[in-house]
């Protein structure tokens, strides 16, 4: 089965790296979190990428097209102009890096790639976010539901206290640090696609989660599965900085692998 990752977007709410490459390509530790998110694919076995490019995609080209190189042990003879990999560090990848333009909306992202994914389902996620996501368990849930579309729903951490106030006095009536308790479920990504979801793909414009998935919600057709586990997105300086901070110290949850 392919997955497929969204990583063409413009990233303007991490503007303070995106402004030099794309937002998959901003990295954690010493990798783009692109390449932590195929990890975790491929450490339950699906090795088929189909990323969707737009904004700076070149340098996601680049990436892959000297990762070969850059992961392996060479051996350069200057004298004579040739060389030879002699320790080959590299991963089981196949992946189709796809131009779906500069300012193509999600669900146009995925109707550009339909040629690579055929007439099969697929698996999608957008290239920002990482989690200790149980893949087999996902697919399998979604397999039982039935329908076109499974999204993965999970709560993010709280970054505020939560306050009660009583609403005459305006006393504070108790404070406490906020939990996974206090939020509403999310969008998390790690989705699963029946090959039926092109039909709700009409229009480069759209986005994903408006239009179509708002009507495979009338029609009963999305379901979701319940992530208690760690997720994280990557969408502010602020994500950043606690991806790195649990990579560094080596408590990263979603180093499956």
């Amino acid at each position: 089965m392919k997955v497929v990752i969204l990583a063409g977007g413009l990233g303007t709410r991490i503007s303070e790296e995106s402004h030099l490459r794309p937002k998959p390509m901003i990295e954690i530790g010493e990798n783009p979190i692109l390449w932590h998110i195929m990890k975790i694919y491929s450490y339950y076995g699906f090795h088929d990428f189909v990323i969707c490019c737009g904004y700076k995609g070149q340098m996601i080209k680049e990436y892959f097209m000297d990762y070969y190189m850059m992961e392996s042990d060479v051996i350069i003879d200057l004298a004579h102009n040739t060389s030879t990999i002699c320790e080959n560090v590299t991963e089981p990848w196949n992946i189709t890096l796809a131009n779906t333009g500069l300012h193509t909306n999600t669900a146009g992202r995925i109707r550009r790639i339909q040629k690579y994914i055929g007439d099969e389902p697929f698996m999608l996620t957008y290239g920002d976010g990482v989690a200790d996501i149980d893949i087999p368990e996902l697919l399998a849930y979604h397999e039982k539901s039935g329908t076109i579309a499974t999204i993965t729903a999970a709560k993010p951490g709280g970054r505020w206290g939560t306050i009660q106030i009583d609403s005459g006095t305006g006393i504070v009536e108790s404070i406490r640090e906020k939990d996974k308790e206090d939020e509403a479920w999310v969008n998390a990504g790690f989705a699963v696609m029946e090959p039926e979801i092109f039909r709700y793909l009409t229009d480069d414009s759209q986005q994903l989660e408006k239009q179509p998935y708002e009507a495979l919600t009338r029609e009963n057709q999305m379901s979701a599965y319940r992530h208690e586990g760690f997720w994280q997105p990557m969408d502010t300086m602020r994500d950043k900085k606690l991806l790195e901070e649990l990579w560094a110290g080596g408590n990263a949850p979603w180093k499956l692998w």
